[in-house]
This record gives C-alpha cells, sequence and structure tokens, in this order.
C-alpha cells in the first residue's frame, strides 16, 4: 500500500507544479500587461490561483486514485502502461488548451472558455498569422517535453516497481484517499463550489484576477456549461429595474432635424476595430487616418460614443438591431432568438427602401448570413462574389477592392436605398497591400498601419461618392464594429478601449457640428428612424440622441463583466467577482441604475 501512496503522492505534486507552471508560462507570455501588477500582486495571483490549481487537480487525482485502487485488487501490470497513456493524454490535452489561452488572452482579453467554438468556421483561422503558430507549437512542444521527461524519471519508474496485490484491505485506504478529493475539486465547505470568483482578489486589477485562473478548470467548466443559454433573473430587483431602466428612456416628442430631406439613401460604413484612438478628431494619433479627420470637418460628429461590445458579431446587432452585447453569449448565435430582434433594415424596407449588405469576408462567419437574412436585407455581396484573384486576404478581399466593388454596385442600385459595408483589412493580422505607412513589425505598429490603410481606402471611396449624382441625397453613418486594445494594449474592461467613432456625413447634411452627448452604437437605430419620422418603442435598448428629453449614458459589456458611462461617471462592474471595480464620480443611486441595465438585458434576452 504505502509504494501506492507514494505513486499517488508524486502524482499530485507533478499535476499541482504543472499547474503552477502554466500560470507562471501566462505570466511571463504576456510580460507587457504583467508588467502593471507588482511582483507582490504576481505572489498573490499565484496564492489565490493555487485553490483553483487543487480544485483542477483534483479532478485529474480522482480518477488516477480509482485506477491505483483496482490495482490493489486486480493483478498485473495494466496499471503501469494505464497511467502512462492517461497521464500523457491529461497533458497533452491541457498544454494544448494553455498554450491557445495564451495567444487568445491577448486578442480578447479573457481566459479562454467555449467562446472559440462559436467562430469556428472558414475564417476562424484568418487572424492567426504564421509566426504565431509556429511560436506556438515550439512553446506546446517545449511544455510537454519538459513535463514529460520529469515524468518518465520521477514517477514511471515507481508505477513499473509496484509490488503485486498483497492486503485487498488496502484498496480501501486507497479509495478513501481518493474520495478525499471531492474536497480539493469542491474547492470550501460552504454551499457554494468551486467557481472563478473563488480566486478574484484584486479591487481594480481584472488582470491580476484573470491570472488567478486555472485555465484548464476554466475551459473544462465553460464548455460543460455551455447549454446554458440564460442570464439570472435575480442579479436585480425586479420592480427597481423596470422602473430605473425606463428612466433612462424618457418618450421625446420633438427631434431636432440633421438633414433637409425627407427620403435620403442611408449608407452605413462599419469600420473594423476603429477606435476612437486613430482618430485625430477624438483625441486620436495625429496623421494616422487623413481622410477621416478630414471628413470630421464637413459632417456631424459625435465625439462621446461608445461601443456595446468587443466583437464584431456584437457590434452588428448592437448598430442594426440596437440590442446590447451580452456578458456571456453572443446572441448572434441563436438564430432563434434573432429573429425576434428589431431590424433597422426591416423597418427601412417598410419605407420603400432597397437593402444590401456588402462584406470582403465570409458572411457565413459567425452566423452573419443567418441574421442579415432574418433582418430581409435584399442583397448580401460577400466574399464568394468577387473574383478569386482578389482574395489576398486572410479574410477575404481587402478593402479598396471592396470599396470599388461598392462603388459600382451603388451605381446600379435604385433610390431609395440602405446599404451596410463592413470592412476587414484592419483585422488582425493586418497584412495590408501597401508600403508601411507605419514602421515596425509589433502587433500595435502593424495594427496602426492597417488602419491607415482603411483611412486610405475609405477617402477614395468618399471622393469617387461625391462625384455621383445620387450623394446629394445620400446619407454615410460611419462607425466601428468594436474598438481595439492598440494603441497602448489596453485592458479589455477599460472605457477607452470601447470609445469609438460616430460620423455623420452626406449631400443632405444641413451643418457640420460636434455632439457631445453621451451614446453608443446601440442608440443609432431610434437616431436615425427618428430622423425619418418613423422611430419605434420596439428598439427598447435605442435612444434618439436628439431627442428632447435624451438622457445622456452609455453602456458596454466585456467577458462577464459591464461598464456604465454617465457623464463625469464610470462604472466598472465584474459578474465574476461580484464587485465594482470602478465607482469614479458614482454614487449609489448610478451604481443601481447600472446594474438594473444589466438586468433588464438579462431578463429581455431570456425572453427572446
Amino acid at each position: 500500500m504505502r509504494a501506492r501512496l507514494q505513486v499517488f503522492l508524486l502524482l499530485t505534486i507533478f499535476w499541482l507544479g504543472y499547474m503552477i507552471v502554466i500560470r507562471a508560462l501566462f505570466l511571463a507570455y504576456n510580460y507587457d500587461i504583467s508588467a502593471q501588477l507588482t511582483v507582490g500582486e504576481m505572489f498573490l495571483t499565484m496564492m489565490h490561483g493555487f485553490r483553483m490549481d487543487a480544485s483542477m487537480t483534483g479532478y485529474f487525482l480522482a480518477l488516477l486514485g480509482l485506477l491505483i485502487t483496482v490495482s490493489a485488487i486486480v493483478p498485473g501490470r495494466w496499471l503501469h502502461t494505464t497511467l502512462t497513456y492517461i497521464n500523457f493524454t491529461l497533458l497533452a490535452i491541457s498544454s494544448l488548451i494553455t498554450i491557445v489561452d495564451l495567444e487568445l488572452y491577448r486578442h480578447w482579453g479573457f481566459r479562454i472558455n467555449n467562446t472559440p467554438f462559436f467562430y469556428m468556421g472558414s475564417g476562424a483561422l484568418g487572424s492567426i498569422s504564421p509566426m504565431v503558430i509556429i511560436k506556438g507549437v515550439i512553446i506546446l512542444a517545449v511544455l510537454i517535453a519538459g513535463c514529460w521527461w520529469v515524468y518518465l524519471r520521477v514517477i514511471k519508474p515507481r508505477t513499473a516497481a509496484l509490488p503485486p496485490p498483497q492486503q485487498k484491505k488496502s484498496a480501501f485506504v486507497l479509495l478513501a484517499v481518493s474520495g478525499l478529493m471531492f474536497l480539493p475539486i469542491r474547492g470550501s465547505f460552504s454551499v457554494a463550489p468551486m467557481n472563478t470568483g473563488f480566486v478574484y482578489f484584486h479591487k481594480t486589477k481584472a488582470y491580476a484576477n484573470h491570472a488567478a485562473i486555472n485555465v484548464i478548470w476554466n475551459f473544462i467548466y465553460s464548455v460543460r456549461k455551455s447549454s446554458r443559454s440564460s442570464y439570472p433573473e435575480n442579479f436585480f430587483d425586479k420592480e427597481k429595474t423596470q422602473k430605473l431602466f425606463a428612466s433612462l428612456y424618457p418618450a421625446s416628442d420633438s427631434t431636432i432635424r440633421l438633414w433637409h430631406t425627407e427620403r435620403p439613401n442611408v449608407l452605413f460604413i462599419i469600420l473594423e476595430s476603429f477606435t476612437a484612438d486613430v482618430v485625430e478628431p477624438l483625441g486620436g494619433i495625429k496623421d494616422l487616418c487623413p481622410n477621416i479627420t478630414e471628413l470630421c470637418k464637413e459632417g456631424i460628429l459625435f465625439d462621446n460614443f461608445y461601443a456595446s461590445g468587443d466583437r464584431t458579431d456584437k457590434g452588428l446587432i448592437s448598430i442594426l438591431s440596437g440590442y446590447p452585447a451580452q456578458p456571456q453569449t453572443s446572441i448572434i448565435k441563436y438564430p432563434a432568438k434573432t429573429q425576434r430582434l428589431p431590424h433597422i433594415s426591416q423597418y427601412m424596407r417598410a419605407m420603400g427602401y432597397k437593402s444590401s449588405f456588402l462584406y470582403g469576408g465570409d458572411v457565413d462567419f459567425a452566423n452573419f448570413r443567418s441574421y442579415l437574412t432574418t433582418g430581409g436585407f435584399d442583397h448580401i455581396t460577400d466574399m464568394d462574389d468577387f473574383p478569386s484573384r482578389l482574395n489576398t486576404s486572410k479574410w477575404g478581399v481587402h478593402d479598396h477592392y471592396m470599396f470599388a466593388h461598392a462603388l459600382q454596385e451603388l451605381d446600379t442600385t435604385h433610390a431609395p436605398f440602405f446599404k451596410v459595408i463592413l470592412t476587414l483589412s484592419s483585422h488582425e493580422p493586418f497584412d495590408v497591400p501597401m508600403e508601411p505607412y507605419i514602421k515596425g513589425n509589433n502587433e500595435e505598429s502593424l495594427f496602426l498601419n492597417s488602419c491607415h490603410y482603411t483611412d486610405k481606402s475609405l477617402g477614395d471611396f468618399i471622393r469617387a461618392c461625391k462625384q455621383q449624382p445620387w450623394w446629394q441625397n445620400t446619407i454615410v453613418v460611419m462607425t466601428a464594429d468594436h474598438g481595439h486594445r492598440h494603441p497602448g494594449n489596453k485592458p479589455l474592461s477599460v472605457k477607452e478601449r470601447f470609445k469609438t467613432p460616430l460620423l455623420i456625413i452626406g449631400g443632405p447634411i444641413k451643418k457640420d457640428t460636434v455632439i457631445h452627448t453621451m451614446a453608443g452604437q446601440t442608440d443609432i437605430a431610434n437616431t436615425l428612424l427618428a430622423q425619418l419620422g418613423k422611430p419605434s418603442p420596439d428598439f427598447i435598448f435605442s435612444k434618439n440622441i436628439f431627442g428632447n428629453k435624451v438622457v445622456p449614458f452609455a453602456s458596454f459589456f466585456f467577458n462577464d463583466g459591464y461598464g456604465f458611462v454617465l457623464p463625469n461617471k464610470l462604472i466598472i462592474y465584474d459578474n465574476l467577482g461580484k464587485q465594482f471595480l470602478k465607482k469614479e464620480g458614482a454614487d449609489e443611486s448610478d451604481l443601481e441604475l447600472s446594474k438594473a441595465y444589466q438586468q433588464a438585458l438579462y431578463s429581455d434576452y431570456n425572453k427572446r
């Protein structure tokens, strides 16, 4: 029995050590973000994370301990072989999850869960450069080889030397030891079992809490819970929610008119990843996007505008359906729900508009086609409608080709038209077809360079549009699908990562101006429809920015958390940690208002 207990102990040390190694690897890989932590905070991520490490190790040891228990009854050398294969399989799978998480965290800002399954498809690998894959494979190989070397040197010889069963009663002791793994697996003696909130310790630095999460536990848990498509109804008091949410959307009986025509053509241009930090009039980098800078001087610029989410699929829903992003799910993945959303395109169709959508990428990615078809778009153009020789980007057709095609479509479109254009070249890996404007091969330089390219493509397109006869009766609404962590490698939960441009230009615009009213993507719907005389209460999360009773605010959602912005106030809430990360200028009533907004979204999502 002693020999078997020694093997069990060595396996415990092996797997706990492995969990510590992969957390250290996470901190090292994200060295630029880790540099924001003090040595003490890094130590605390290890200390607090150990609790979840023990839970994940407990799951592994419960299985391995059961096998060791059986070996005390059933003779033979099968245990030696079985343990070798199982431990290597666990090591390989765990290491693969770890390596994928290293890179995804840099892009998405949260530890890997079931979210990547939402984006599997022909475009899913579009943002992964060959160098990233090579680097990942090397790290994966070193991690597995190093840990397996330890196993072969320390554990395998002892499993090979295990004596045959002598006292079968020892099986009861081994079974009891294996059963004790229930304690670290559960993580507490209270009614609450292990969850990611157990390791959250920092009040302001989300990255410190994220680093403490055991990524293998997090991934397996999220996959196991992936069938859940509902949110809690008890996050905030129901009656208070109804009252406070209604106060955010008072009915307006008048609106400021922005243009001097009744039924203009409407063209939406949604720019991939265009954060406000690349737009000079919004405080962004000087001369990076000169065409947008010039366009800001002739249109209506909103300088306090925020994206609702952090991915394109969430941005499309927010812009075209006036529906907020969600903290855990993406509603576009559930056609049964999206078909019950309001769609701007459907309202435009009712007013006699012909609608179309143009994207240089794969419109089947992330369920785009299902959503757009439900929205009633008369025509959808994607990468398959372009000559194959133009499909030179990892994601599809580069922006200047796409804009050229858009111009051809517009010249043959009957008025009034409602057209949506979605760009793609400023998406990872930023491989744009032009001489670098920004020197350097680091990710931030490549991103900024791609923004400059898209700006040039956009500028050429708008100049060409101004030469067309339909320009004088066309309104162009330009915004972004979401922001970006660059420049500055901003954490996911900061408001600057969600601040984006909104610019309205076109022949019918009465005058250029800057609007300071705080607003967000969901407000585009009723703001546009109000200008056309058709605002709709169906867009319950959308306010008319130019209404006479508008409440200035914006919200944004990141992975299991939200931001709520009011004039001179900022609230950031972490659902997992059940804590406010920021309460700048906010009193208790503001905090309740922010909670009411999330609860209203939760309840509405559940009903869709």
